[in-house]
């Protein structure tokens, strides 16, 4: 059993029994649907045209392919829908990769090589996306084969095994464009997501958010670019965009679909639950650059005579983001603003202790407050939180510190 690279056989003399040589390679197959790994056959160019060789056929692999039989056995080349051909749809093209947490090219393709009863059984193993396949190609014709593997001996291999790497439709063209599973990307930080995604052409960026749990896609999409961000939503379908936006915070959801077409817009909306839609349609009516333009409506708020078990069964069932449960808000009649309680105070109280008896001084501002007025009086008080209240001093919503970061990132 030994290793064998694309770039080696790409172009390489076949020999027949006879050591005559027949064909050069062209291209090398794999049949996704039959096996995953397994090379199904080889594009030989030939005289007569291009040929298939089997692998059966086939006794060495290497700078030079020798078969066990002529080219009047070897089929006549036919090209098949759903069959990857891995210099067409392998080399050179951009793959996640999902433990360097970026986007990487397909310098060269590794497989093994195993004798079985005087043929061979060839198995793709893993693509190099380093300094090894590179140079391997760009050297191929120019060095000497004994200097070039003196040089890649002195070269750490950096390769994906191919056990981590999927396929994605194909295109018109008939093109296989990579992905690495995408439950591994789903483990990532949405942070992370966001980088390797800003990193990817449009095409790869939507097949990830069409492949990713809609609640990691949401985060995602988060973290995103302003730019990026409206041309994914754009690219996606309305029904899988709507998925999506109902799972982000509503204050950055509406913030995207007022940055859409207007008819975009509208499309999502009209897909969305009646819950989340209500959420933020109210949000569109604010101004982006004011308090309520920036508050999320996502927050945990109890009666004033709320103990601390009754705001730990509120922790169970809320379903915001976890910046909004840092401070549980205490309401009065009507709504009405009371109090604060950090949740720090209610992880080391008692379940029976009064939450009023927590309560902090509040800070508030109301739904028109400036954003830069909303930053200063996040610095003034080291908030995490800021609550917003109407004219009759209600709690509308709140913001929270990564707002408020991202609010001065953008300027």
């Amino acid at each position: 059993m030994s290793l064998v690279a694309l770039s080696e056989m790409l172009g390489a003399p076949v020999r027949d029994a006879s050591g005559v040589v027949r064909g050069r390679v062209r291209e090398i197959a794999v049949a996704p649907q039959e096996h995953p790994t397994r090379i199904a056959y080889f594009v030989v160019r030939t005289a007569d045209g291009e040929r298939t060789l089997s692998p059966d056929a086939i006794k060495s692999a290497g700078a030079t392919v020798r078969t066990t039989t002529e080219p009047t056995a070897w089929e006549r080349y036919t090209p098949s829908d759903g069959v990857l051909l891995l210099k067409r749809d392998l080399l050179d093209q951009q793959i996640i990769d999902v433990h360097g947490r970026k986007v990487v090219r397909v310098n060269d393709v590794e497989m093994e090589s195993t004798p079985v009863n005087n043929h061979l059984l060839l198995n793709v193993v893993a693509v190099d996306v380093g300094a090894r396949g590179a140079i391997r190609r760009l050297s191929k014709g120019i060095v000497p084969s004994f200097t070039l593997r003196a040089l890649l001996d002195r070269i750490p291999p950096r390769v994906i095994p191919w056990e981590y790497v999927d396929l994605l439709e194909t295109d018109p063209a008939r093109r296989v464009k990579l992905k690495i599973a995408y439950e591994g990307l789903s483990k990532l930080h949405p942070a992370d997501i966001a980088d390797i995604v800003e990193d990817l052409a449009p095409a790869e960026r939507e097949a990830v958010f069409e492949t990713i749990d809609e609640e990691v896609a949401a985060e995602t999409l988060e973290e995103l670019d302003p730019d990026v961000q409206k041309a994914v939503v754009e690219s996606l379908d309305k029904d899988r965009a709507a998925d999506i936006v109902e799972e982000m915070d509503p204050d950055a959801a509406a913030d995207l679909l007022g940055e859409l077409p207007e008819e975009k817009s509208v499309e999502i909306l009209k897909e969305m639950q009646p819950e989340e839609r209500h959420e933020v349609t109210h949000l569109l009516e604010f101004s982006e650059h004011t308090a309520a333009g920036r508050m999320t409506t996502e927050f945990i708020a109890v009666p004033e005579t709320a103990v601390v078990d009754d705001a730990i069964e509120a922790l169970r069932r809320f379903e915001g983001s976890r910046e909004a449960v840092a401070t549980i808000y205490l309401v009065g009649p009507a709504g009405k603003l009371v109090g604060s309680v950090p949740l720090v105070k209610i992880a080391i109280s008692s379940p029976a202790a009064q939450l009023s008896d927590l309560s902090d001084p509040y800070v508030a501002c109301a739904p028109d407050t400036p954003e830069s007025e909303v930053a200063a009086l996040f610095d003034k008080y080291n908030l995490i939180t800021l609550a917003v209240i109407d004219e009759h001093g209600r709690l509308a919503g709140i913001i929270t510190a990564d707002d408020v970061i991202a609010m001065l990132r953008a300027r």
